[in-house]
């Protein structure tokens, strides 16, 4: 479908890519990986004929179409969400209004045998094939389901764009793409403005299209739910494999071990070899096999061993100054934008030392009350900030509200005071920003580059309460565990706004939960939270069961007048509790066996090593469908029981 060939890049002397080729076919879903500033957003950049490349070529066949969606786009705020997403048919639309426009014409010519009539009515039945075929008889549901998916609700459709936050209006742009079909789609991280729903969503749209998928994410679930192919972007080369994320991983790290052997097993062979050509050089006997020996190293094709790319953040934040123990304190807070009222009468504290994180929905405050905090926006009800707390704030779009026109150096100078000055490419270096790193423009930096510029302005202050808004958007993965390190090691006050479960694991103690306008304090770790409100799901569901089955069995039931069952009636309700009886005991059975089998499994699935088995999810969700079954079936024979025992005492 599009071949790379001989692709190279360059920048100011630099080879961001040194003869790149492959080839992406029409079944493809394909994972680019790298660290931040290997080259993977430049990549997407050309394949959607966005950026040329120094050398090298693209090339796909004629009438291919691309869907791009960049980490960073402009957008205009001129029309409702619908209105907005309907643009995806423009080309369909357009399509209808000359549909439209050739029948009025038919409608009023009665030339009926004329050749130019015949046309007309060629033309119109092309087009309305085309019209059906690209999917416009249902291009308003297609435009609902597109949305709801993504996380809108049927009464955010009608709400003007301007309304809604940056990482809502990408998931706008990110719903024009997914509608328009095309035969490849290029996506720059697309999660980053996701949360888990909506993400899931995503995963089982992409995992089941039928065009080409070519995507760049730090999420690793995300990358091993939808890719069937990693591409890894080192040092300007790539190393292609036909396995998701982890398998990659797992078959990196292999082919490594082994070309390693090789290696050492040659140049092993090769030494032995110069020393017997040193040996015996000069002796005449010795000189037919001399000669060969010394050709055969001459033909030998070198094993040459993968340079790795080992650079990794060294990030440490400075010991935090004293504060109060109450750092903030919400109560009956309140805010709203105009009419729309996104929080409503919150408590909250946190104190100093704890590790928070604010978790829900998009749209349901989280940033909000992370600007409440910062005293960016105004607010109704009392919020107090503690004593001597200093707040340090990482915003989601922090990367972009930089000078583009400095250079990295320029931008640390510009904040960095006292002896500080002196150390900043020192500063920089531990951020992976050495030699001639520092005098590129912030301009040409990829995301996660400005990503590590931002943390080291908001490490030079001097802060007791960090703030991060989706830290993680931008990062590598290697970067964010060293983040989360580094974060877990800070002797001050973390307050953390993240959909990213996996940094979130083992860093924050307490959970506050956004939704409908609240905020619900949960202890614990972000698993901890996810169990429990797992549970609280379950029991929803169950209870909403056991109520609908109550109210279907109560409308079924025959009225039986008091004292009036006759003797065969009672010897029938009898046989009937007496079997129902047997069932129950079975069902308990049943169940104490799966619970067991669900346990066993549990502890399996704790040793890392059998996590490899993919088998081994698909046996335990089946196990799981199963309880939920049984568990079904023993409540319906339980009640059916107490209402024939009800009934005997009539």
């Amino acid at each position: 479908m599009i071949s790379v060939d001989q692709l190279v890049v360059s920048f100011g002397g630099f080879d961001l890519f040194k003869g790149v080729s492959f080839l992406i076919t029409p079944k493809d879903r394909i994972g680019l990986t790298g660290k931040n500033g290997a080259g993977k957003s430049t990549l997407l950049k050309i394949l959607a004929g966005k950026q040329m490349p120094s050398e090298g070529s693209i090339s796909s066949p004629k009438g291919v179409r691309i869907g791009y969606l960049p980490q960073h786009m402009v957008v205009s705020n001129t029309k409702t969400v619908f209105e907005e997403t309907r643009k995806a048919f423009d080309e369909i639309l357009t399509m209808k209004s000359e549909i439209d426009r050739l029948n009025n014409e038919i409608a009023t010519r009665e030339d009926y045998e004329s050749d130019s009539y015949m046309q007309l009515i060629h033309e119109v039945t092309d087009l309305n094939d085309r019209y059906h075929m690209f999917g416009g008889t249902n291009m308003e549901g297609e435009i609902e389901q597109t949305l709801k998916g993504l996380g809108f609700e049927r009464k955010d459709f009608t709400r003007q764009t301007s309304e809604f936050s940056g990482g809502w209006r990408m998931r706008i742009e990110l719903a024009k793409i997914l509608l328009r079909k095309p035969d490849v789609f290029l996506l720059d991280e697309p999660t980053n403005h996701l949360d888990i729903e909506s993400i899931q969503w995503l995963e089982e749209f992409l995992s089941s299209y039928s065009g080409a998928v070519v995507l760049v994410s730090h999420d690793r679930a995300f990358l091993d739910g939808v890719t069937n192919r990693t591409v890894e972007i080192s040092l300007g080369r790539i190393y292609d494999y036909k396995a998701n994320y982890s398998r990659y991983l797992e078959l990196r790290k292999e082919h490594k071990e082994t070309q390693l052997a090789a290696y050492r097993n040659q140049q092993k062979l090769i030494e032995e070899t110069e020393q017997f050509i040193e040996r015996f050089r000069y002796k005449a006997t010795k000189a037919v096999q001399v000669q060969s020996r010394s050709k055969m190293l001459d033909k030998i094709e070198r094993i040459e061993v993968d340079e790795d790319d080992n650079s990794r953040l060294n990030i440490k934040f400075p010991p935090a100054i004293r504060s109060g123990n109450v750092v903030v304190e919400c109560k009956n807070l309140s805010k709203s934008y105009g009419d729309f009222e996104v929080l409503h009468d919150i408590d909250l504290m946190i104190e100093r030392g704890d590790k928070v994180a604010f978790v829900g929905k998009n749209g349901e405050g989280k940033t909000t009350l992370a600007r409440v905090i910062l005293n960016e926006l105004e607010h109704t009800g009392h919020l107090k900030i503690g004593h001597n707390v200093k707040v340090g704030y990482f915003a989601q779009n922090q990367a972009q509200l930089m000078d583009e026109n400095l250079t990295v150096l320029e931008t640390i100078d510009q904040i960095a005071v006292g002896d500080v000055r002196t150390k900043i490419r020192d500063i920089l270096g531990a951020f992976m920003f050495s030699g001639e790193d520092v005098d590129k423009k912030v301009k040409v930096l990829s995301g996660g580059e400005r990503t590590r510029l931002s943390m080291i302005r908001l490490m030079l202050e001097p802060v007791n309460f960090l703030v991060m808004d989706e830290p993680t958007n931008h990062l590598d993965m290697r970067s964010k565990e060293m983040l989360k390190q580094a974060l877990a090691e800070y002797d001050g006050t973390v307050l953390v706004v993240s959909h990213d479960r996996e940094f979130l694991d083992g860093l924050v103690n307490c959970v506050y939960e956004f939704k409908n306008k609240k905020v619900k304090q949960h202890l614990g770790g972000i698993y901890d939270f996810l169990q429990k409100r797992k549970l609280e799901s379950l029991k929803e569901l169950e209870q909403k069961s056991i109520e609908n089955k109550a109210v279907a069995k109560e409308e079924k039931k025959p009225v039986v007048e008091e004292n009036k069952l006759s003797y065969e009636e009672r010897k029938e309700i009898n046989k009937s509790i007496s079997r129902l009886e047997k069932s129950i005991e079975q069902s308990e059975k049943e169940i104490s066996k799966v619970e067991g089998e669900i346990a066993a499994m549990d502890k399996k699935m704790a040793n890392p090593e059998n996590l490899n088995d993919s088998s081994i999810f698909e046996v335990y969700e089946n196990l799981k469908q199963k309880l939920e079954q049984v568990m079904e079936q023993w409540a319906e024979f339980t009640e059916e029981h107490e209402q024939l025992v009800q009934q005997k005492t009539w």
